[in-house]
């Protein structure tokens, strides 16, 4: 809840899941985790950071010692870290105040991206506000170039906009949802999904784990 009377539909979602018969969930990157557990069924929560790891990897492998990974909010710092993890990069954060719904303030830089190459990572965008403030101030600190990544591209009201002429030089999604073709830009990189989810469902009808997909 994010504030009083708000009600917690997320629940209601699995409750009509699950009433219509549903025996099983298998799902991408939640945009709150303990949705998870709303379920009275089992889900498999993976995560876009597998797909959209190797794409990365490439580039800094070259000038590993150039790039920083900045988590957009203090929400998804733990996403933001395992990537970086995983690219042996350093990790910065962005500390923004939100005054009303869909409307970001960046209100500080926590870690040097002066003089670095950034990659924003994010679990979605939606009406990319908060995306494109990060990317403004992490060039107005000094940054040399901004990349960013996410998994669902919701991509809402202004976003399309906001990104054409944002500071952003690539945006790499998933296809988790559709990107109709009036909604492409020419710095749009969309990778599928569907491999993992289809490894997921052998591994379950299989009886096989799961679990080593989440690694």
């Amino acid at each position: 809840k994010a504030k009083a009377r708000d009600p917690i539909s997320a629940k209601l979602v699995a409750d009509l899941i699950t009433a219509a018969g549903a025996d099983r969930v298998l799902t991408m990157d939640l945009h709150a985790a303990q949705i998870q557990g709303f379920f009275d069924i089992p889900v498999d929560h993976l995560l876009g950071v597998p797909i959209l790891l190797p794409h990365f990897i490439d580039k800094i492998g070259a000038e590993p010692g150039n790039y920083t990974v900045v988590s957009p909010d203090l929400g998804s710092v733990t996403r933001a870290r395992k990537f970086a993890e995983r690219c042996d990069v350093p990790l910065a954060i962005i500390d923004k105040r939100r005054p009303k719904a869909n409307v970001s303030e960046v209100m500080n830089i926590i870690g040097d991206v002066r003089d670095r190459k950034v990659i924003i990572v994010d679990d979605m965008i939606d009406t990319a506000g908060t995306l494109c403030n990060a990317a403004a101030a992490i060039m107005e600190k000094g940054a040399k170039d901004v990349t960013a990544c996410a998994t669902h591209a919701v991509l809402s009201g202004p976003a399309i906009d906001r990104i054409r002429d944002s500071a952003i030089k690539e945006l790499v999604l998933l296809d988790t949802i559709p990107l109709p073709e009036e909604k492409m830009l020419p710095k749009f990189t969309v990778l599928p999904v569907a491999p993992l989810f289809a490894e997921a469902i052998e591994r379950i009808y299989e009886d096989k784990p799961v679990s080593p997909m989440f690694v």
